[in-house]
């Protein structure tokens, strides 16, 4: 993964290999952290290189049997989530900026268009959100108070938005992005994308772009942005019994 930052790397360790390690070998790593929050008691992250890591709360630790288990798989640690009855949500794919790609957006020139919104914009973002459905509102979870926003516009008119936030106490920023339908596949939202993410460098966050797994259009849009699949990141479902 050196084609990714050490910033990057660095953080998704910190989540993964905090507390007491349970079993660590070359291809899979599963550790039991109390701290972990109880929307993420159980967290697995798979990455591009073939590696997976995998965190779980002692007493799901405990519940599962991991303790007791010796030669450890990521398909033999998802056995023993099912038998215990761990139900983990549908995956998100990771992406991120390779530092070769950090290298060609520095060196490119300003987009015209794009530019920061501030409170200041708030009519101008309420009837960009007036003109966009629930499921889309919804899926990019772009508001104007987060901590970074970025719009895009035609005609004066507000037609793509980017908000970011520092997400799991980290030096990551993580981005969701929202073109109202009849602007989509013009460009507004790479361009967002970008400029957003240029600023985030500036203030010492590395960007992160999260969509599940069939979500085929932001695939398409993290492609054409330059972002780089970094792996796919699983937490426990919220109707998991267990």
């Amino acid at each position: 993964m050196s084609y990714f930052s050490q910033t990057i790397v660095d953080f998704w360790r910190a989540q993964f290999l905090n507390g007491d390690i349970l079993h660590s070998d070359d291809n899979f790593t599963v550790a039991a952290d109390p701290d972990l929050d109880e929307d993420c008691r159980v967290m697995v992250l798979e990455t591009i290189d073939g590696r997976a890591m995998a965190v779980v709360t002692p007493e799901l630790a405990a519940r599962v049997g991991l303790r007791k288990r010796q030669g450890l798989s990521i398909a033999g640690f998802r056995h023993a989530l099912d038998g215990a009855g761990v139900m983990l949500h549908g995956a998100d794919r990771i992406y991120h900026f390779t530092e070769a790609e950090k290298k060609r957006l520095a060196l490119d020139e300003p987009v015209a268009g794009p530019r920061r919104l501030s409170a200041e914009d708030a009519a101008l973002f309420s009837g960009f959100q007036a003109q966009a459905s629930e499921q889309d509102l919804d899926g990019a979870s772009v508001e104007l108070d987060h901590w970074l926003v970025f719009g895009s516009f035609e005609q004066d008119r507000l037609v793509c938005a980017g908000s970011m936030y520092p997400w799991m106490n980290g030096r990551v920023a993580d981005l969701g992005v929202l073109t109202l339908e009849p602007y989509r596949g013009k460009g507004h939202a790479r361009k967002v994308v970008r400029s957003i993410s240029r600023h985030a460098w500036d203030l010492g966050y590395e960007p992160q772009y999260r969509c599940q797994l069939d979500n085929a259009a932001s695939i398409l849009l993290a492609g054409k942005a330059g972002l780089e699949l970094f792996g796919t990141w699983e937490v426990v479902s919220p109707d998991s019994a267990v």
